[in-house]
């Protein structure tokens, strides 16, 4: 059997398919898995040998409806396809499955649960929603395939990229912490102040280096932290996809806003400290497999007008971003140091180089 798979966007979304896909591989061995992408997402499945990607062109052969016919053709012609499971359902996609429900090939859509997102940003709610790997999971178990969810990590970096990155980073008497202080959207973002706070006073208590994650448009930004934190290194523009992910990997912790970063971090295995603003995990895209102490924010008893948006999009209804304004410094490193986090990798270390340094016998 042959299945079709369509996620395409955005870029934390389709990383969190990687659960439910590790899944159907363990549960369904005989089954071909052709995943529909993009492009730049490839250092997601460099460990899943057996899924096809099929990586779509929308801003030329398979732009507009024609051309999503053509993706249609395009599909068709790698062989047959028996069921269609769309984990996307947007415009595209929805064109994308007619297609193939026009030629008698049946299909399930994921459940985005949006009237329970919109019930929780009107205030209405407050009860957890299902994350979204769970909603994948349940489009792939309607679709007939009776998955679970296998633990991580569920994002292998490729051996090329762990090669590239080898020598960079010194995993023995430091902790090693990812620092990732921007998102798509102003509401999901820390003033960048509070995080040189933050980074010193993790280092006046722990030995750590920081390593700066962000796009190449954030070079500079990052380079104001870089001069700010002397234990500090700036990798903004100088790895790749597979590079990035194969660092996170090795890293100790990450300290992230909701974003993408927060998401591959998790996926790769990392220990993740997410910072919350106008979005919270409530609605289903909290960091996945991470201890809920671990995310970072102004409670709804404090602050009753967050979450004020499910994906960051918008404005401030007060106009001071005080979910993230209020969220101080001194809050998110106290709420680190009673998780116990860095205190359980600094004795793992010690131990571990215990047993290196001990002599034989």
């Amino acid at each position: 059997m042959r299945i079709l798979i369509i996620r395409t966007s955005a870029m934390g979304d389709v990383a969190l398919t990687t659960p439910v896909l590790r899944g159907m591989l363990d549960r369904y061995p005989e089954t071909e898995i052709i995943l529909l992408t993009r492009p730049q997402f490839w250092a997601y499945f460099t460990s899943y040998e057996r899924i096809q990607l099929f990586l779509a062109d929308f801003r030329k052969r398979h732009k507009g409806i024609s051309g999503l016919y053509r993706l249609y053709r395009d599909i068709q012609k790698q062989g047959t396809v028996d069921y269609v499971i769309d984990l996307h359902d947007v415009l595209r996609s929805k064109i994308l499955r007619t297609f193939f429900r026009l030629n008698g090939v049946p299909y399930v859509k994921i459940d985005k649960g949006r009237d329970e997102k919109k019930a929780i940003i009107k205030g209405m709610s407050r009860e957890p929603l299902k994350h979204t790997v769970e909603r994948y999971a349940d489009a792939m178990r309607e679709a007939g395939f009776n998955i679970t969810l296998p633990p991580g990590p569920w994002i292998k970096p490729g051996e090329e990229s762990l090669r590239s990155i080898s020598g960079m980073i010194d995993q023995t008497g430091e902790i090693n912490i990812g620092i990732a202080p921007f998102a798509k959207h102003r509401l999901k973002m820390w003033p960048v102040e509070n995080m040189i706070s933050l980074m010193r006073n993790i280092s006046e208590n722990y030995r750590v280096r920081f390593w700066l994650f962000g796009g190449k448009d954030e070079h500079a930004k990052l380079n104001a932290i870089h001069d700010a934190i002397r234990n500090s290194e700036n990798l903004a523009g100088r790895l790749n996809l597979g590079e990035e992910i194969a660092f996170m990997s090795v890293l100790d912790v990450m300290i992230s806003m909701d974003s993408s970063n927060m998401h591959m971090s998790a996926l790769a295995g990392t220990n993740v400290i997410s910072l919350w603003g106008a979005t919270d995990p409530v609605t289903g895209f909290g960091a996945w497999g991470q201890p809920d102490e671990y995310a970072v924010k102004i409670p709804f008893s404090r602050l009753g007008c967050r979450p004020c948006t499910v994906f960051g999009k918008g404005t401030c209804r007060r106009k001071d971003h005080a979910c993230m304004i209020w969220l101080t410094p001194q809050i998110v490193f106290q709420q680190i140091t009673d998780s116990g986090l860095f205190d359980r990798i600094m004795i793992a270390k010690n131990n571990n180089s215990l047993r290196i340094t001990k002599s034989p016998g």
